[in-house]
């Protein structure tokens, strides 16, 4: 028997298949589920950052219309928060968790104080308003200078730990150029389109959570252990998204507050989180500061490189990423160094933030190399070039696929990069200062276990079942193509079913992990259906096919058909019919056992041309260039919306975004997007993603790896290397603002 692996569907620009869905408002989000009886729940946040809850007033809140409980440390149930084995993946491997309303210590700002729940939205914000407490001993660490004496090592993690090869210090001292400087990566909030909602739902000591998740069964186990029921008792549901970027990967305390509200009132309860509440415990990318010293010898070969970084974490959690993972393979460096350090502050948890830790550490990378370019007049492409390695200079395993020579070659070439005069301030259009900045960029091509259920349907409909999620990239259409292709039907017949705890495994969607992961489970569960489908024609008196060997029959376009005979054939709805029966295939994908044999990385190229205006210090991007090698590309359509979302992002990130802290108080002062910058539409130039030709056999079966986390890596790295070329100024803080810009020429 014989079937496509890869057909039609695959690799063709299929609109997404819940598009319809979404924009006519027939897509729920969490928040959206039209839940009998529903009460509303609204917490009161803590205006320190440190200290204790002197006293709390409830009195006069409790006493308006609607209210049906007021929940503090002083009254709320003490759960029972059962230990766990082992800890999630997306939860730091060290400290604990904060638990809400659990004691009367303030740990950072905007925690979580108190929660009111009324029948009414309203009702609920306007007793919350009158929620009063005090607060004793409001000291803490709430500055990053104040903390740097308290950095130190993590105490766990392999990506995090200093790593050295070579003589980094002596090749260093030894080199004829050297580049020796420091990068400040701001911290930076989450604000995705929807804000983390969850609706809880008791039946007994059964759960149901409707909730905002990248994955809905860590959120099942964290919910089964805090409140000490069988996992089997807690549903949670997340199938639509208004973007994760990494914000919904873990289990947050509102989760926990929202399930105790209902459990204490009797009803199910709605707590929708605003956007300022969205700065306090749902997450956000740490402040990392970050020192790197580059040698190289004359023609442009590095001969050492030493990259430092001191890092943002909680008080009660060591929060770390792989901030120094792409310094130890990008380049072929004989002598390295990196030393990654934590430092402890009067701040909730930081977690992962779209490309997390390549996007801080590749920023101060890649800005580095451009000033070594800079110091020895060597072209930034030409540099790079130079310093490629033959194998992964860290584990010393070949590469599977690495693209990046062609990234740097075909970016520029499609970019116009030949016209770039060298000189800073050289370029002017007008009266405005032309900049021409390029950087590169990596993220690891991850792959986690991962399971998928694929039915066909009587009427000879196929539907595809996980757990996993699709928080934007369009998972829903990718999986729906994978299936098409391995049964044999069009996508249009394919229904696929995500983020539903009862579904069958699935790991969380974050990593850029999700295609590569589940995509086997789905193809090969679909084989499976496809042979299946072929059994049942051999073996049916009433069909064509009957008696013919397997081997002879190819499973196809909704038919099953002799190979070398197409006219002997029978179809998919035909034989289901005669038969009264579904088929059904259950696959679970793992990676492979045993020790990596290659390195598995996708790689790219940003190129980016902006204009700065001399008198005030505007600055515009004006089109981005950007090449992307990330293994077989599935859908053009959905992959071209998520390069360009991260190239946006990095926009934000070079040009706006930052959380302005109060140095005096610890608290965020920016919490809402009226001061907090976002990139907008008229921030936004030309944007041309470009994908290279490659597969990657060592990533899974389709040869793909993630695409989501890659564009948004190095653009910030690209956008101020042409801030320089335009004004000779160099600005190694983000976000590149006017008024840094005009200090720096004071």
């Amino acid at each position: 028997m014989t079937g496509p692996s890869s057909g039609p569907a695959v690799g063709r620009p299929i609109a997404r298949i819940e598009g319809r869905a979404k924009v006519t408002g027939r897509a729920r989000f969490a928040a959206e589920y039209p839940i009998r009886g529903v009460v509303h729940a609204v917490p009161v946040l803590s205006t320190v950052s440190s200290g204790r809850i002197g006293t709390i007033d409830t009195a006069e809140a409790e006493a308006m219309p609607g209210v049906l409980k007021v929940l503090t440390h002083l009254n709320a149930p003490k759960l029972p928060y059962l230990q766990r084995k082992d800890k999630p993946a997306t939860d730091p491997s060290v400290g604990e968790p904060f638990r809400p309303l659990r004691s009367d210590v303030i740990r950072f700002d905007r925690q979580y104080v108190a929660l009111v729940v009324a029948t009414t939205l309203e009702q609920a914000e306007a007793a919350a308003a009158k929620v009063q407490v005090t607060y004793l001993g409001t000291g803490g660490v709430s500055t990053f200078d104040s903390a740097l004496p308290g950095a130190h090592q993590p105490t766990e993690g392999k990506t995090s730990a200093p790593y050295r090869r070579g003589r980094p210090e002596a090749a260093f001292e030894a080199a004829a150029v050297r580049i020796d400087q420091r990068f400040i990566m701001p911290a930076e909030h989450h604000n995705p389109l929807e804000p983390h909602a969850t609706i809880a739902v008791w039946n007994g000591n059964k759960l149901t959570l409707y909730d905002k998740s990248q994955w809905v069964q860590n959120v099942q186990r964290h919910a089964a252990l805090a409140f000490g029921v069988p996992y089997a008792n807690v549903r949670v549901l997340s199938p639509f998204m208004g973007g994760g970027f990494g914000s919904a990967l873990r289990a947050w305390p509102h989760i926990d507050l929202v399930a105790m509200a209902a459990k204490v009132v009797g009803r199910p309860v709605k707590l929708s989180l605003s956007r300022e509440a969205m700065y306090g415990t749902v997450g956000f990318r740490p402040e990392t500061r970050m020192r790197v010293r580059l040698g190289a010898d004359r023609s442009g070969r590095i001969n050492a490189l030493m990259h430092e970084a001191w890092a943002q974490t909680s008080t009660y959690e060591e929060f770390t990423e792989n901030t120094l993972g792409a310094t130890r393979l990008m380049y072929d460096v004989p002598n390295l160094s990196t030393t990654y350090r934590m430092v402890p502050m009067n701040i909730s948890t930081p977690t992962y933030m779209r490309g997390p830790g390549e996007v801080t550490g590749m920023f101060a990378l890649e800005s580095a190399l451009d000033e070594l370019a800079v110091a020895l007049d060597i072209d930034p492409v030409e540099l790079r070039l130079k310093n490629e390695p033959p194998v992964d200079p860290e584990s010393g395993l070949p590469w599977s696929v690495r693209s990046y020579t062609q990234a740097l070659r075909l970016g520029a070439e499609r970019f116009g990069w030949s016209r770039r005069t060298p000189a800073a301030r050289s370029m002017t259009d007008g009266g405005l200062l032309i900049g021409m900045g390029m950087a590169g960029a990596t993220y690891p091509g991850n792959r986690n276990p991962a399971s998928a259920r694929v039915v066909m349907n009587i009427d000879g409909t196929v539907t595809v079942q996980s757990a996993g999620t699709d928080i934007g990239p369009g998972t829903y259409t990718s999986m729906a193509q994978v299936a098409a292709d391995a049964v044999g039907v069009d996508v249009g017949q394919v229904k696929v079913e995500l983020a539903d705890s009862q579904l069958p495994y699935s790991f969380a969607q974050g990593g850029s992990a999700l295609f590569a992961s589940l995509s086997p489970a789905v193809r090969e569960a679909g084989r499976q259906v496809s042979r299946q489908l072929a059994e049942l024609a051999v073996a049916d008196r009433n069909s064509p096919l009957y008696g013919t060997p397997l081997a002879a029959l190819t499973v196809r376009s909704g038919r099953v058909f002799v190979t070398s005979d197409t006219a002997r054939s029978d179809t998919f709805a035909a034989l289901l019919r005669r038969a009264q029966r579904t088929l059904d295939a259950r696959v679970t994908s793992s990676p492979a056992a045993g020790p990596p044999t290659h390195s598995i990385h996708s790689f790219g190229a940003h190129f980016v041309e902006l204009s700065v205006d001399p008198d005030v210090f505007e600055i515009r991007v004006r089109r981005m260039v950007s090449a992307y090698g990330v293994g077989r590309v599935v859908n053009p359509r959905t992959a071209h919306s998520q390069a360009v979302g991260g190239m946006i992002g990095g926009v934000g990130m070079a040009l706006l975004e930052h959380t302005d802290r109060d140095l005096r108080l610890g608290r965020h002062m920016n919490a809402n997007l009226s001061e907090y910058l976002i990139a907008v539409h008229a921030d936004i130039p030309v944007l041309e993603p470009f994908y290279l030709e490659e597969v990657d056999p060592h990533i899974g079966p389709l040869g793909a790896k993630g695409l989501g986390e890659l564009p948004i890596v190095g653009v910030a790295a690209a956008i101020s290397n042409a801030v320089y070329h335009a004004t000779g100024t160099r600005i190694r803080e983000l976000p590149i603002t006017l008024d840094k810009l005009l200090q720096a020429q004071a």
